[in-house]
């Protein structure tokens, strides 16, 4: 079926191209996600090469862990950016590869080093580890809050060179290397040795959004809460997720606590001058 020279696609079609139901694409419609082009006298729904195309970034967003309402959120935003979305999943999707092989060579210099073929030092240990972190789980989680986040932020990383991007990544590894290193030499995660080890996992986050108090909370509850985080971070110790999320909510709690009292001493300043 055409319309306009374009083609048309029925449900059933549109399910068995895209490898879903139909009762997905029924469902998302009904929640406004992904509306066909036109609906048949018959109630048939008919779907056209732009349906196509925004079910590709349902799928793509749905296969990095996000909900049906974030999506819509995301793709009805009027400065959602098609092409920058589709690099942006592709540069995720590359780090995955990346982190992959990584743990694959990793793994394998693990074995010869157990085997005594290749003695490594614990920074080899962990070194599949650094491109981990920031790049890709601060990416899905900060995906949860304003879509507005995601296009700047893409610009923001496009922005730097590659030098800056190893930097910043390999700071980030540095940072969850010494917060195991906390974690073994028994520091309190509200210790003042740990928060200021999260001082510098704040200033890290900035290379790639401005992030408000509620995502660094958010953040914690999420290295606690969503099993990609536990896992990962499980790799680097098994009490890392717990004990980042204590850290952080002592850590946002004492911001908190200071932006309070910076408003209060201003009410007080400006009760003052009037008084004057």
């Amino acid at each position: 079926m055409t319309e306009k020279d374009g083609v048309l696609y029925t449900v059933k079609q549109l399910a068995a191209l895209a490898g879903v139901t139909v009762r997905t694409l029924h469902y998302y419609d009904e929640i406004g996600l992904l509306r066909p082009a036109r609906v048949g006298e018959n109630g048939y729904r008919y779907y056209d090469d732009a349906a196509l195309l925004r079910l590709q970034q349902i799928l793509l967003y749905r296969e990095f862990g996000m909900e049906l309402l974030q999506i819509k959120d995301i793709l009805d935003s009027p400065d959602f950016d098609l092409i920058a979305a589709l690099r942006a999943h592709r540069e995720v999707l590359q780090d995955r590869i990346t982190r992959t092989e990584n743990l694959i060579r990793t793994v394998d210099e693990t074995i010869c080093h157990l085997e005594g073929e290749k003695p490594m030092s614990g920074k080899q240990l962990f070194g599949a580890f650094s491109e981990e972190t920031q790049k890709q789980y601060e990416r899905e989680a900060r995906l949860q809050y304003d879509p507005q986040i995601v296009n700047d932020s893409i610009k923001r990383w496009n922005h730097y060179s590659q030098a800056e991007k190893d930097h910043i990544l390999a700071e980030a590894g540095e940072i969850y290397r010494d917060m195991v290193e906390a974690i073994e030499a028994g520091r309190a995660p509200q210790s003042p040795e740990v928060q200021t080890i999260l001082e510098r996992w704040h200033k890290n986050i900035f290379h790639f959004y401005e992030p408000t108090l509620e995502i660094l909370r958010g953040l914690g509850d999420g290295y606690n809460s969503d099993p990609a985080f536990i896992a990962n971070f499980q790799k680097l110790h098994p009490d890392l997720p717990a004990y980042l999320q204590q850290g952080i909510t002592q850590y946002v709690d004492d911001l908190e606590t200071a932006e309070i009292e910076r408003m209060l001493a201003e009410d007080e300043a400006r009760n003052t001058r009037r008084l004057e």
